[in-house]
C-alpha cells in the first residue's frame, strides 16, 4: 500500500480489479444454466451469449470497506480478498431479490435479471450467490471465524427486507421501523464488510467490533442521504428521477419522519399514500412540500451527518493504521456528502 491515501476512484477502483476475477471464478463453478442468467445480472453477456465490453458491476464499495479494514488492522489485503467478494456476492444476491420485491424492472441502465428472464430465474440466481458467497469464505483464512459473521448478517439483512414490507404496506409505518429496515438492508451489509476484512487480517475481537460499529454507522448515513435523493435527487446524478419513490409510495427515512406524530403535514402525507392508484406528479410535488415543512428533509440530513461522525469515531476507537483509516474516511465522506 501507498505511503499516501488514495482519493475515492482510486480506492475503488482497485477494489473493484482485485475482486473482479475472483467474482468471475466463483460464478464459472455455477451449474451451466444458473451461470448465464447470473452472468446476465452482472452485465457480462447478453441472453444470446454475446459478452459485453464493458459490463457495469457496481462501485466495489463493499469489498473496498473490507479490504480496507483489513488493512487498518496490520493484515495484507490478500487475506481479505475472498471475504470481499463473498460480501459482494450477497450484496447481488439481495439486488436480485430486492429488484423482484420492489417490481424495479431496470438496474444498472439495463433491464433486471427478473424482467428479462422472469421471476423464477432472479430468485434461483439470488440463491446461487447467497450460496456462492460462503463457498468463497470456506476457501479462505480464518474461516472459522468469518463465516458465522456471514452467514449471521444475511439473517439480519433478510430480517430488514422483509421489514421493509411491512413498511410498504402500511402495517407498521414508524420511524423507528424506517431505521430498523435502514440498519439491517443497508447498514448491515457495510458493517459486515468491516467485520470480516478486520477478522480476516487477524484483529481481536475488540478492533472487529469497532469496525463492525464503523460500518453499521457508515450504512446508515448511506440510507439517508439515499432516501433524500430518492425524493430531491439530480436524475443527471442518481440515475432516477427526482420524487421516484414517492411515485412508488415508498416510506423512506424522510417520509416516516414526516409520518410521525400527528402533525398536520404528517396527517396530509399519511392521506396521500393511502390513495390506491398511482400518485399524479402534482401529488408527488405536495407530498415532497408536506416532507420538507415537517422538518423531516433537515432531520434526515442532521441523521446522516450524526451517524457519519459516530462512524469516524468508531474508526478512530479501532486503532487503525494511518494510511487505511484516512482511505476509510475519504469513503465515509463520499458515502455522507453525495448530493443531497
Amino acid at each position: 500500500m501507498s505511503d499516501e491515501p488514495r482519493d475515492c476512484e482510486s480506492i475503488l477502483a482497485h477494489s473493484a480489479s482485485a475482486i473482479r476475477p475472483l467474482i468471475r471464478s466463483q460464478v464459472n463453478h455455477l451449474p451451466a444454466h444458473i451461470r448465464h442468467i447470473t452472468g446476465m445480472h452482472f452485465g457480462w453477456w447478453t441472453d444470446d451469449r454475446i459478452h459485453l465490453d464493458r459490463p457495469a458491476e457496481g462501485k466495489a464499495l463493499r469489498p473496498a470497506l473490507a479490504l480496507l479494514a483489513c488493512q487498518a488492522v496490520g493484515g495484507d489485503p490478500e487475506q481479505a480478498r475472498l471475504a470481499a467478494v463473498a460480501v459482494e456476492l450477497i450484496h447481488n444476491a439481495s439486488l436480485l431479490h430486492d429488484d423482484i420485491i420492489d417490481h424495479d424492472p431496470v438496474r444498472r441502465h439495463r433491464p433486471a435479471l427478473w424482467a428479462a428472464k422472469g421471476i423464477p430465474a432472479a430468485i434461483l440466481a439470488g440463491d446461487a450467490l447467497f450460496f456462492a458467497a460462503v463457498q468463497a469464505l470456506t476457501e479462505a483464512p480464518r474461516a472459522e471465524h468469518t463465516i458465522p459473521i456471514l452467514l449471521e448478517s444475511v439473517q439480519q439483512l433478510i430480517e430488514g427486507e422483509y421489514l421493509d414490507t411491512l413498511l410498504e404496506t402500511g402495517t407498521d409505518v414508524s420511524e423507528d421501523r424506517a431505521l430498523s429496515v435502514a440498519a439491517g438492508k443497508t447498514a448491515e451489509l457495510l458493517a459486515c464488510a468491516c467485520a470480516l476484512g478486520a477478522t480476516a487480517g487477524g484483529a481481536d475481537a475488540e478492533r472487529v467490533g469497532h469496525l463492525r460499529a464503523f460500518g453499521r454507522h457508515l450504512g446508515i448515513a448511506f440510507q439517508c442521504v439515499d432516501d433524500l435523493l430518492g425524493i430531491w435527487g439530480d436524475e443527471q446524478i442518481t440515475g432516477k428521477p427526482a420524487l421516484s419513490d414517492l411515485r412508488r409510495r415508498k416510506v423512506s427515512l424522510p417520509v416516516a419522519s414526516a409520518m410521525a406524530g400527528h402533525t398536520p403535514q404528517g396527517d396530509a402525507l399519511r392521506a396521500l399514500y393511502r390513495g390506491n392508484t398511482p400518485p399524479s406528479e402534482q401529488e408527488c410535488r405536495h407530498a415532497a412540500e408536506l416532507i420538507e415543512q415537517s422538518g423531516a428533509r433537515v432531520r434526515t440530513l442532521q441523521r446522516a451527518l450524526r451517524h457519519s461522525a459516530d462512524a469516524r469515531e468508531r474508526l478512530a476507537l479501532s486503532r487503525p493504521a494511518p494510511v487505511a483509516a484516512a482511505e476509510l474516511a475519504t469513503l465515509a465522506e463520499m458515502i455522507s456528502r453525495r448530493d443531497h
